[in-house]
């Protein structure tokens, strides 16, 4: 039976916290970045927006040095090369024991692939699977992972055409997952499955085609997960709270609206009981 996302999972994701918190309990994630800074820094900016205490993305060093500029809220840790390279996968995987989760696929780039693919199969923490790091994953289970592609992505990882009708796409979604895991399909309709339980997502609108709103999607994604939320409970908040932002922004905004302009909504898409 597929159930419907509404304002309800906000209470199952984010309980008050206890007075004796400290920094870090609700969650550390590390970002890998590649050969772009856009796309690791609104997954950065919407992590820590949507709740996750500490966010750090691994990078070259470049692009680590214009990503730190978006925000002094983002940790940095550079890497010594244009793009992620094999001698990187041990740095990074000793980066990933000090977090809780790990977002990779946003602003990759082809050249980082290799070395992208060998730290997806070795690490063991859960992951957020995004972009460019999609197809990666063929061959590879992990029953910690939300995988977040678009259509044409999710074709490329199934190997086979994403049929147009809702109750199809739903099916083809739920036959992935389990082989895969949780999978999170961006449309319309965002479908969520992990081949056992699947929901539908309706909030968000049109003027979220605009470049960067999948990005803040992954972070939302990796906060939650960082915090200790199931999997599939995490994905369905995740694509609620991308989509409700998106709403308020484009209220606002209209065509005019960026993928800031989502971050910017995180928190009032959550606050709104």
């Amino acid at each position: 039976m597929v159930v419907f996302v509404n304002r309800k999972i906000l209470s199952v994701v984010y309980a008050p916290r206890p007075k004796e918190s400290r920094k870090g309990d609700f969650g550390r994630v590390l970002v890998v970045g590649g050969s772009y800074t856009g796309a690791p820094a609104l997954v950065a900016m919407a992590a820590l927006r949507s709740g996750a205490d500490i966010v750090r993305v691994a990078a070259p060093w470049k692009q680590a040095g214009i990503i730190a500029g978006f925000s002094p809220n983002i940790i940095t840790e550079e890497l010594d090369s244009s793009h992620i390279e094999s001698q990187h996968v041990k740095n990074l995987i000793e980066l990933s024991k000090k977090s809780d989760v790990i977002s990779i696929g946003s602003g990759l780039g082809e050249k980082s692939k290799p070395a992208a693919k060998s730290f997806i199969s070795k690490c063991d923490k859960p992951m957020v699977v995004d972009a460019e790091a999609i197809p990666l994953l063929r061959g590879i289970k992990k029953k910690h992972v939300i995988i977040t592609p678009h259509a044409t992505e999710f074709e490329m990882l199934a190997g086979e055409h994403l049929p147009k009708k809702l109750e199809e796409r739903t099916a083809a979604v739920e036959k992935l997952s389990s082989k895969l895991g949780t999978i999170l399909l961006k449309g319309p309709v965002d479908i969520i499955s992990n081949g056992i339980k699947t929901a539908h997502n309706t909030t968000g609108n049109p003027y979220m085609t605009v470049g960067g709103t999948g990005d803040v999607l992954a972070g939302i994604c990796a906060s939650l997960l960082a915090q200790k939320t199931d999997v599939f409970y995490a994905a369905c908040a995740a694509a609620y709270i991308n989509g409700f932002a998106g709403d308020l922004a484009a209220k606002r905004l209209g065509p005019s609206m960026l993928a800031t302009d989502v971050v910017d909504e995180i928190a009032n898409a959550i606050r709104i009981r």
